[in-house]
């Protein structure tokens, strides 16, 4: 039996989780300039929970407040926040909610996950290390690419932004 599997068996594990943001990050990296350069930046607003039932039934949540993003150029995070773009005054929240995963490995799992962002919903299957902490939390780990314009992000000043997206979480749950 891989770890994940043990972890998620093991009776203590049951229950409910709660993210600990100020151990966890959520960063995002986009093509520019027609794929010349890279925009980075992060969301630095955010929560989240999770639930384990069992080692087959694992549930959660995180929102992440869209204004917060951050690429440490502010006049960019202002265009960004505007309605071409995320529309943080009509869609002040970004949403990843997970209803269901599977250990795929001996330290990941693979998860059922939905984005929402715009007030559009798509499936995001994430595959996600997992890393239980000395002090009994647990930090779990992804990288995904989005395709933006999916979720009707589309801004787009003369072809410069490129479609996809990638985004990298590492999130500590803590059991309440």
């Amino acid at each position: 039996m891989s770890s994940v599997a043990t972890f998620l068996s093991n009776p203590k594990a049951v229950g409910s989780w709660s993210l600990d943001p100020g151990q966890s990050s959520i960063r995002f990296e986009n093509g520019t300039m027609w794929g010349a350069l890279k925009v980075r930046g992060a969301f630095t607003d955010f929560a989240g929970s999770g639930e384990i039932k069992d080692a087959k039934t694992v549930s959660g949540r995180v929102d992440i407040k869209a204004a917060s993003i951050n690429t440490g150029l502010g006049t960019r995070d202002h265009d960004l926040r505007r309605s071409n773009f995320f529309d943080t005054d009509h869609y002040p929240d970004i949403t990843v909610v997970v209803t269901g995963g599977e250990p795929a490995g001996a330290d990941s799992v693979r998860l059922d996950a939905e984005l929402t962002v715009k007030g559009i919903t798509g499936p995001l299957p994430l595959d996600v290390e997992v890393t239980p902490l000395e002090d009994g939390g647990v930090r779990l780990t992804t990288e995904t690419t989005v395709t933006r314009k999916q979720f009707a992000v589309e801004g787009n000043f003369l072809g410069m932004v490129g479609n996809r997206t990638k985004l990298k979480a590492s999130l500590v749950f803590r059991q309440d």
